[in-house]
Parts: structure tokens; C-alpha cells; sequence
């Protein structure tokens, strides 16, 4: 594999790491407000961060390339309200979706087919992760208040596998 190729799959990998530490800061955050269904979801953020992690983690190692772990950043952990949270988790997922679209222009100049192809489901998930971060922020935008709504947005997102 192209060492250009390692080196950013290698700092992807950290991203998605990263990914699941804000994730599960944002979880802490609303398990302190008693938000357990908005607490669920995040959780279950953090978990697919993980597995995206792996999944890079496991396609290094089946093409003979040594994964470098790096550091994680501290994430935020203090918001002005549950809608900020999703408002943070949009613009985070925008990030992750630019950093994915380098890795796969980066692994078709370098004609890495098996890494093109890999990459791909990526490029699908980020479309996804956006379209999720942006329908709760619609629906909170709509909800306003903090209160009773909020409180039934908790429950259907608790529902969440």
C-alpha cells in the first residue's frame, strides 16, 4: 500500500476514535441532564465509531499494514442546550464525511482498487450519519422547548439499535 495511503488511513482511524469519545461525552452529558433515551442514542453513536474504527483497523492488518494508534484529543464536554449537542454532532459528521471523501480521492490516485472499493461504504454511511444528525435537529428545532416534547423525543430515541 502507498505510504501516503497508510499514513491518512491511519490518521482516519484516530478519527473515528475521536468520533467515539465525543460521542460518549455527549452521552455523560445527557445521562447528568437525565436524558436517557438521548443518552441511548449517543451510545449507540459511540459504538459504530468503534466498529468503524475496527473495520479500518482489521482492512490495515489483512493488507499487511501496521496500524499506529495516536493520540485522541480531549472533546468538548459542556453545551447550551440539546439542541447545540445535535447542532455539534452534524458539524462533526460533515468533518468525518470531508476526511473520508481525502481518503477515497487519495486511494483512486494511487489506483489502490481494494482500498477504493472499502472506502465506499463509508462514502454511503457518512451520507446516512448527516441525514440522522439532521432529522433530530429538525425535530428539535420544531419541539423548541425543553420540556414535554423533548421528553417524548427522549423516549423515541432510546428506541434506537
Amino acid at each position: 500500500m502507498d505510504k501516503k495511503l497508510q499514513k491518512t488511513f491511519n490518521d482516519q482511524i484516530k478519527h473515528e476514535l475521536y468520533s467515539a469519545h465525543i460521542y460518549l461525552a455527549m452521552a455523560a452529558y445527557f445521562e447528568d441532564k437525565n436524558l436517557p433515551g438521548f443518552a441511548h442514542w449517543m451510545k449507540v453513536q459511540y459504538k459504530e465509531e468503534v466498529a468503524h474504527a475496527m473495520k479500518m483497523f482489521e482492512f490495515l492488518n489483512d493488507r499487511g499494514v501496521r496500524v499506529v494508534l495516536q493520540a485522541i484529543p480531549q472533546p468538548i464536554s459542556e453545551f447550551s442546550s440539546n439542541l447545540e449537542v445535535f447542532e455539534e454532532t452534524l458539524k462533526h459528521e460533515q468533518k468525518v464525511t470531508s476526511l473520508i471523501n481525502v481518503l477515497y480521492e487519495l486511494a483512486k490516485e494511487v489506483k489502490d482498487h481494494a482500498s477504493v472499493v472499502f472506502l465506499q461504504w463509508f462514502v454511503s454511511e457518512q451520507v446516512e450519519e448527516e441525514k440522522n444528525a439532521t432529522q433530530i435537529i429538525q425535530t428539535l428545532k420544531m419541539v423548541k422547548s425543553e420540556g414535554v416534547p423533548q421528553i417524548m423525543l427522549d423516549r423515541e430515541l432510546a428506541k434506537r439499535e
